[in-house]
């Protein structure tokens, strides 16, 4: 059966601060949790005044205080910004502190532009090739390997399953020679999705830590009792993709009724590409929005996303696209 996990952008309103945007994470946490999802995740995004997630091993001991059984993680480390040895106590400690309950996603972006890159202090020589020896350090790490002569405290034994992120081949390709689970970024970048998750099944590899491929993929939703509703609570999120593009983030926007129909074609045609993973309206409208991604993909599990500027409005979607979740469920069992 397909599990139903959270990503949570831990947005920052205009009007709003850092810390409501903390307390809010964690209460999302605890109603995902109460709903029944199988993982909340935060990820690791610098320089942008609206994502308060930067430092996402605090967010998530931040997080983990607030549930109790939910799995918690990163989706994911950008590994390019760090040590793995640092990774490797960060993630130990939130082991021991949420002991079976912490994932670790490894991205190999920097999760901003090079000035981020910079002002972190990371050398980045070694490239991209880099990221395949730094993912393999880190698991000697959690393994407690001798050879590395140093140990990690805490982080040696810990159990945290590691994932791969990505938006291309790559990560599929990596995943796979890995054995690693696999997660898709489709809820922004779907284009290489299909190739990607024929690349990652074809070419696994067991490994210690997984028999068989497993394929997490991103999808948004933007669910209300009505599909009015919706589109309007769509138009934050469709609002930060603009000025994003645009070079010109911010703090998540309220929504602007009839947004998408204002602009001019070309960028609604950047928003239709980049958010074709999505499901915008209400229940039923997402039941088979979910579906027949589910149909397209076969994956293992979806992680739902979606940025919504009022609270109580988010939380009220994703518990419209639980029940819908639920409803796809009891067809596949009847």
């Amino acid at each position: 059966m397909t599990r139903f996990s959270l990503l949570d952008l831990v947005p920052v309103r205009e009007g709003g601060t850092v810390g409501e945007a903390l307390t809010s994470a964690a209460d999302l946490a605890a109603h995902a949790e109460m709903l029944g999802y199988h993982r909340y995740w935060v990820a690791e995004h610098h320089g942008m005044a609206g994502i308060a997630s930067a430092a996402t091993a605090v967010v998530l001991a931040h997080v983990g205080q607030a549930t109790s059984t939910i799995r918690i993680g990163a989706g994911g480390i950008m590994l390019p910004n760090h040590a793995p040895l640092l990774i490797a106590e960060q993630f130990g400690t939130l082991d021991a502190l949420f002991p079976g309950r912490v994932d670790l996603g490894l991205g190999r972006a920097p999760g901003s532009d090079q000035r981020v890159a910079q002002a972190i202090r990371r050398t980045l020589a070694g490239g991209p090739d880099q990221f395949p020896r730094d993912v393999m350090e880190l698991q000697a790490y959690f393994a407690g390997d001798d050879q590395l002569g140093i140990q990690a405290t805490p982080g040696a034994d810990a159990q945290v399953p590691l994932w791969i992120l990505g938006s291309s081949l790559y990560g599929a390709q990596l995943a796979a020679a890995l054995g690693l689970p696999y997660a898709f970024a489709s809820h922004f970048a779907p284009a290489a999705l299909d190739d990607a998750i024929a690349i990652y099944r074809r070419e696994f590899r067991p490994s210690a830590q997984l028999k068989y491929p497993y394929v997490m993929a991103g999808y948004n939703v933007f669910a209300a009792d009505d599909a009015a509703q919706a589109h309007l609570l769509a138009s934050s999120m469709q609002q930060a993709f603009v000025r994003l593009r645009a070079g010109n983030p911010g703090k998540l926007l309220p929504p602007v009724p009839g947004y998408y129909d204002s602009l001019p074609v070309q960028a609604q045609a950047m928003l239709a590409d980049v958010l074709s993973v999505s499901a915008i309206g209400d229940q039923k409208d997402v039941e088979r929005g979910i579906a027949a991604f589910l149909r397209r993909t076969q994956a293992d599990e979806l992680i739902l996303t979606g940025q919504i500027f009022d609270a109580d409005a988010r939380k009220r979607s994703f518990a419209i696209a639980m029940a819908a979740a639920q409803a796809i469920a009891t067809r596949e069992l009847a």
